[in-house]
């Protein structure tokens, strides 16, 4: 199989577990994270239903000292205005308390990375749920796999013979993206982190919302404010329905509208909120004027690199971002060798996006 073929067994184990133990053989060791592996169930379910979000930042906004679960930690930042790394804090001790601080603090810094966290790492499946309930409503992916009998976790996987949710017809891998925005309730504050990863490479580069948006003339912004733009998930599911991603939609694809910008609410921050893989077009605005914004915009977010920051993996790292008001985008620069990159993503959803503008106007479809 070559590097950009996609595994398209739909079945529960498929056959990415019988590699799994066929490598292990010939290594004498089982891999460790086998139970972990992606499997495809062709398990459907029902639409998502609201829900009403509580933001713990909100609730961190009243402590005397928002930031005190920090008061032991080493923090340094990963640039001046975007992205933090932290070491000296045990993120499996953290109480309530500190868990509404760390999703203020997240939010305020877009992403932070956590180093030595082998006690979260290696707890058990109830606790990551757990822990991601604190933050909101966990997301079940409607299309890729998760591992057995745990729909809750979305998984990253590639190794040399194998890869699932990251394909690219073109000369890059690179693929900005914010995760779920076609939910009513796209995610908030999402853990990430990788259970084996390459000897090299495989980096996450993160990108602000918050300071594409600033980078833009207050004229533009004004206009940019009074926007509606259409999410997808039908071509993410068609992809499945054709052989890739694993083959199987379990929930059938919805698409709503957003606003352009949308402000957090703990921090009161707007961000430039679209995505290039599922952004489909700007309402109210003709075919080519929608295109020609949409892929302005989309170009500032890929190529802004002063607003980017860059999380090199190490084992046992943590890496916690506020999807609404970050991008992403995972480094795919190791897939000539033979290293398997393999990652669980807990996601909370979050409220509906709220619009920047006080007195916004929905446009409809």
């Amino acid at each position: 199989m070559s590097a950009t073929e996609i595994v398209t067994d739909t079945k529960t184990l498929a056959t990415l577990q019988v590699r799994a133990s066929e490598d292990a053989a010939s290594k004498e060791e089982p891999y460790r994270f086998q139970h972990l592996l992606p499997t495809f169930p062709e398990t459907k379910y029902p639409p998502l239903e609201p829900f009403e979000h509580e933001e713990p930042g909100i609730r961190a906004l009243s402590h005397e000292n928002p930031r005190s679960f920090l008061a032991n930690a080493t923090v340094s930042e990963i640039t001046p205005m975007f992205g933090s790394e932290v070491r000296g804090l045990n993120l499996a001790s953290l109480n309530d308390h500190d868990k509404d601080q760390l999703a203020l603090e997240v939010a305020r810094r877009g992403v932070v990375v956590f180093r030595d966290q082998e006690d979260f790492v290696n707890s058990s499946t109830d606790f990551w749920k757990a822990w991601g309930r604190h933050f909101g409503r966990l997301h079940i992916h409607p299309t890729t796999g998760h591992p057995e009998g745990h729909p809750e976790f979305h998984l990253v996987y590639r190794d040399e013979k194998s890869v699932l949710n990251h394909f690219s017809p073109g000369i890059s891998t690179v693929a900005w993206h914010s995760d779920a925005s076609y939910e009513l309730q796209p995610p908030g504050l999402t853990t990430f982190f990788l259970l084996d990863q390459p000897a090299a490479g495989g980096d996450t580069i993160f990108n602000s919302g918050v300071l594409a948006l600033k980078k833009l003339s207050p004229t533009f912004v004004e206009f940019l404010r009074t926007l509606t733009a259409l999410h997808s998930g039908v071509e993410q599911a068609g992809f499945s329905r054709s052989g890739l991603y694993g083959g199987v939609v379990r929930r059938e694809p919805v698409e709503h509208l957003h606003p352009v910008v949308r402000r957090h609410p703990a921090t009161g921050e707007e961000a430039l909120y679209v995505s290039s893989m599922v952004t489909t077009r700007i309402l109210g605005l003709k075919k080519e004027e929608s295109d020609l914004l949409l892929n302005f915009l989309f170009h500032h977010i890929e190529r802004s690199a002063d607003m980017h920051a860059r999380v090199r993996w190490s084992p046992n790292s943590i890496v916690i971002f506020d999807n609404r008001v970050t991008a992403h985008t995972a480094i795919m620069d190791f897939i000539d060798t033979k290293d398997r990159r393999h990652g669980i993503r807990i996601t909370p959803q979050a409220e509906r996006p709220i619009p920047a503008k006080e007195d916004f106007v929905w446009q409809k479809i």
